[in-house]
């Protein structure tokens, strides 16, 4: 599989509307400030987000898209990786923040805001048949959908530019594999318990989410094929050694590593089970630290 093979897996794009940033809301946090904003990738259409922008700087930040994870709750998204809800565990935009990053958490479409929530299961099931009824995708709804969170943060005064990082965690894992591959301006990337093959959840009935249908994919390739089209971009896969998820790491990355020349290919699996510990994002922060800073 070659980069131009995936983007035409992934289905023709929506067209780019302006940003239209809007800033809702604005609360102290202490060390930085959390912006309840929104803007649009396509015309007509919101995404709400958070965007946490550290206090005191003189000197343009590093900045982290932070994507959330699924965990079969649609009703919960951006406010999670922000601390407000759900598993302090998740809380990766918040901290990531108070050490120094502007970050940013929007809803993925189908999640918290962007949910229908009398029937949410109903309504993500229709945006993926929707979408493959005319040769698209909703991977590569979502995608674009980073890709103008990106534009954002390029265009914010306090973000150097070159420095943007990617994170997440499960399903935020699994984007993370996919992001650096798609959009070549992210510089670090961090996938958490993300990394099972496609291949693996069929054979072993994992199942695959909604988001990650894409006709023809394994005529192609798989994920370890994607990961090898990463590079320059440094790449961190963590995962657990007791999770369904996280499996193929060592895998993936003895058949990618030879296609990281520029960029980095790390990884590292932790007893335990599908979960970002406190251990695991200390990891992941060190990380994105040597890269970003």
């Amino acid at each position: 599989m070659n980069r131009n093979k995936l983007l035409s897996l992934l289905g023709e794009m929506p067209t780019k509307a302006e940003l239209n940033l809007k800033v809702h809301e604005e609360v102290d946090c202490g060390s930085f400030i959390r912006q309840k904003i929104s803007y649009s990738s396509e015309i007509g259409e919101i995404i709400p987000a958070f965007l946490c922008i550290p206090k005191h700087t003189l000197t343009s930040l590093p900045a982290i898209y932070c994507f959330h994870q699924h965990a079969g709750n649609w009703q919960r998204g951006k406010s999670e990786v922000v601390g407000l809800a759900g598993s302090p565990d998740q809380a990766y935009a918040k901290e990531l923040a108070e050490r120094g990053y502007v970050t940013l958490a929007p809803d993925a479409i189908c999640f918290e805001e962007r949910a229908k929530l009398d029937d949410p299961i109903r309504y993500h099931v229709h945006q993926l048949h929707t979408r493959l009824m005319s040769e698209k995708t909703l991977l590569g709804k979502v995608l674009f959908d980073i890709c103008a969170g990106i534009d954002l943060l390029e265009n914010l005064p306090e973000v150097d530019a070159t420095r943007i990082g990617f994170i997440g965690h499960s399903y935020g894992g699994r984007t993370a594999l996919f992001v650096p591959a798609f959009d070549k301006r992210i510089k670090a990337s961090v996938s958490n318990c993300g990394s099972t093959t496609f291949k693996t959840m069929l054979v072993q009935d994992t199942g695959i989410q909604f988001d990650y249908v894409i006709p023809d994919f394994l005529k192609w390739g798989d994920i370890e094929d994607v990961v090898r089209l990463v590079e320059p971009c440094n790449l961190l896969i963590l995962g657990t050694d007791d999770d369904r998820w996280s499996r193929n790491i060592e895998e993936i990355y003895e058949y990618a590593k030879s296609a990281f020349i520029q960029g980095e290919l790390e990884r590292q699996v932790y007893a335990g089970k599908h979960c970002f510990s406190e251990e695991m994002r200390e990891r992941a922060y060190k990380f994105l630290d040597k890269h970003l800073n």
